[in-house]
């Protein structure tokens, strides 16, 4: 695993502190700097495997999070667990939300006369559609397997 980013680095930073998870290897980099690399532990390897089969909620609804288990979810290897995993995902994106709110109602795109909330909600409807699309394709492909 490379931190190669601010935000990634500091989360490295983090769990490379967690008792026998990661241990930390500098390599000659490509150019004069050299890299830093972590190296899951067999501890961290069953570590990150327990945190892709059972994500906490906020892996599940935040956005970045889920882009986050989505880059590691290949590495749990079972793809019943992999469709569990997706079926939560879609139960979050199924439910009823919205940006805005009137009296308990969830407000569309088409009840707003202001041009960017407007695009706000139909940019959004439109990027749920498709992940919902996708996430019934993949969990009936892995399923299927």
């Amino acid at each position: 695993m490379l931190c190669a980013t601010t935000s990634a680095g500091t989360a490295c930073a983090r769990i490379s502190g967690r008792a026998g998870l990661l241990t930390r290897e500098t390599r000659p980099g490509s150019a004069a700097a050299p890299r830093h690399v972590l190296i899951l532990t067999p501890d961290g390897r069953t570590e990150l495997l327990r945190r892709l089969r059972e994500p906490d909620e906020l892996f599940i609804t935040d956005e970045n999070r889920w882009f986050t288990v989505l880059a590691f979810l290949r590495h749990l290897g079972d793809p019943a667990e992999q469709a569990a995993v997706l079926r939560r995902r879609l139960a979050f994106l199924t439910e009823p939300a919205s940006f805005f709110w009137d009296a308990g109602r969830p407000l569309r795109a088409e009840d707003f006369d202001d041009p960017f909330r407007k695009g706000l909600l139909t940019i959004a409807t439109a990027t749920s559609r498709t992940e919902i699309r996708w996430i019934r394709e993949t969990i009936d492909r892995l399923t299927d397997a």
